[in-house]
């Protein structure tokens, strides 16, 4: 079911009622070995997500972080348990794809540069070293592709490219968000775009810490 063009809190809390429902009838062992998640006992899982360990408690599938202060939004819940649910342990590629490569992701190409390339480009396109700072707070690393890129693995096998070229007086920045190839097999287009999404607002959102 697709969650995103249904934007209601009711649409979400279906979306999320079904994707419990799909956990809660399947293998824990099985799923965090295809995941990378943490199998603790056969009630509960850790999965690491933009770089913080979540629990989840079965059978009720409670998510949450070690504190259990923090409330995790509903779209948060959602990606984890598809990510979770439709996890097949492909292994990284080490190859780089775009989000119309994603099965379905041509007809979102427009809403995803809408959503995720516009603003960081905005946000990070006249000062690109600001952008792996930031990234490091998720667990990213710089990669050589562009003038300046990172990497980071939103979930364990989950990697999200950055990429941003500088620009000059006659040539305007520019830049690209990419993927390793394996993502088509823990994610579809639309949660693709919606984790995407997820991670660019943060990284925006953490630049108020690093203004002068």
């Amino acid at each position: 079911m697709s969650f995103y063009n249904n934007t209601s809190q009711e649409g979400f809390e279906l979306a999320y009622e079904l994707a419990c429902k799909k956990l809660v009838c399947m293998d824990l062992q099985e799923v965090c070995r295809k995941s990378g998640a943490k199998y603790l006992d056969r009630n509960r899982i850790m999965i690491s997500y933009l770089s913080r360990p979540h629990w989840i408690a079965l059978p009720n599938v409670e998510i949450s972080l070690k504190d259990g202060e923090e409330k995790i939004p509903i779209k948060d819940r959602i990606l984890i348990l598809h990510y979770l649910t439709q996890a097949t342990g492909a292994p990284f590629t080490n190859k780089l794809i775009t989000y119309g490569q994603i099965e379905g992701g041509k007809f979102y190409c427009p809403v995803f540069v809408k959503r995720n390339l516009e603003p960081i480009l905005s946000c990070f396109g006249d000062r690109p070293e600001l952008l792996v700072d930031v990234a490091q707070k998720f667990g990213g690393q710089r990669s050589n592709y562009g003038d300046v890129s990172v990497s980071i693995d939103v979930f364990p096998m989950a990697r999200i490219f950055i990429i941003i070229w500088r620009g000059d007086e006659e040539v305007p920045h520019g830049g690209n968000i990419l993927f390793d190839g394996n993502i088509k097999n823990y994610l579809t287009s639309e949660d693709v775009c919606v984790l995407t999404e997820t991670l660019i607002w943060k990284l925006i959102n953490l630049t108020k810490a690093f203004s002068p």
